[in-house]
């Protein structure tokens, strides 16, 4: 994985709790960091390299990561302390994900327009059952399009991967044959064809290519895992989980999407059930909650 350093910090990205930051790098690239010293740990950071490195090897869509040496220095004018206090816990490398400028949020009304193959909705749904990433649903995909300008039509980008590897939270309680519940993905009712992408993509997940993929993952980063002498030591339960995870996939292999308008009449009940255990003079006033947030504009003013 590529080192650059951060030059100049441009802004904060506060879409998500680990807010981070868009800096330009001495290699004259721009990049989305996320910091080490955010609330969701280094834990995060090794879900980003695993998930990410394995989408793009398994032909996947995914920006690329890079180390980036960060000096809070740069970043003093920031206005507010708590991001700050964040760069501050943060200096020394962390990771980059290439900035992808112009990129738009793949929300539930750009879906009703788009069209999403069944094999590459398939491959996407696979991939986040294998890694048990729960936090791709029709409410926060962690998708973009890109580009959405020019002649090119736009295509679907895979983006943060920190809560998948839930496992590494809990090592001794795993099981690698467990089926999570996936009927919510944001790509479910594009009708995935994920036995097709099971035939596919399963005999590419080697022992090899994840000993390759985990190495990338700084000694740091993996130097306090409990239960694990040493970071190889940690390296190899990463790859031993994952491998015996991809030979069980016909245990988890999610089927079951709820169709377009299945997912309409869940999100009108739910709707209807905030409504009835609202006070009747909070009755007229829109249920706000689960509705999709605003598109994210990455398109930051760089000048």
């Amino acid at each position: 994985m590529r080192e650059v350093a951060a030059t100049r910090y441009i802004q904060p990205l506060r879409s998500g709790g680990s807010v981070p930051g868009v800096v330009e790098a001495d290699d004259l690239g721009t990049y989305v960091v996320k910091f080490t010293g955010s609330a969701q740990g280094r834990k995060a950071l090794v879900a980003e390299i695993v998930v990410g490195e394995l989408a793009r090897a398994l032909g996947l869509r995914f920006p690329e990561l890079v180390m980036v040496h960060f000096d809070p220095a740069i970043a003093e004018s920031e206005p507010h302390q708590e991001v700050r206090d964040l760069h501050r816990a943060s200096a020394g490398v962390n990771l980059g994900m290439d900035y992808l400028p112009g990129a738009k949020d793949f929300t539930p009304e750009v879906a009703r327009t788009f069209r999403v193959d069944p094999l590459e909705a398939g491959r996407i749904v696979w991939l986040d059952a294998l890694t048990v990433n729960v936090d791709r649903t029709v409410h926060s995909s962690n998708l973009m399009l890109w580009p959405t300008f020019g002649t090119v039509p736009p295509r679907l980008w895979l983006i943060d991967h920190g809560a998948a590897l839930v496992f590494h939270h809990r090592w001794d309680g795993s099981d690698p044959a467990k089926a999570y519940d996936f009927r919510h993905h944001a790509l479910g009712h594009y009708t995935p064809d994920v036995r097709a992408a099971d035939a596919e993509l399963a005999p590419k997940v080697t022992e090899e290519l994840l000993r390759e993929i985990v190495a990338e993952v700084p000694d740091a980063w993996l130097a306090d895992e409990p239960g694990f002498a040493t970071p190889d030591d940690a390296r190899t339960a990463y790859v031993d989980y994952l491998h015996a995870r991809v030979r069980a996939s016909a245990a988890w292999l999610p089927t079951d999407f709820p169709t377009r308008e299945e997912l309409a009449a869940e999100e009108a009940l739910r709707a209807a059930k905030t409504q009835q255990g609202r006070p009747s003079w909070l009755k007229r006033v829109p249920d706000l909650h689960g509705k999709p947030a605003a598109e994210q504009d990455w398109s930051v003013h760089l000048g």
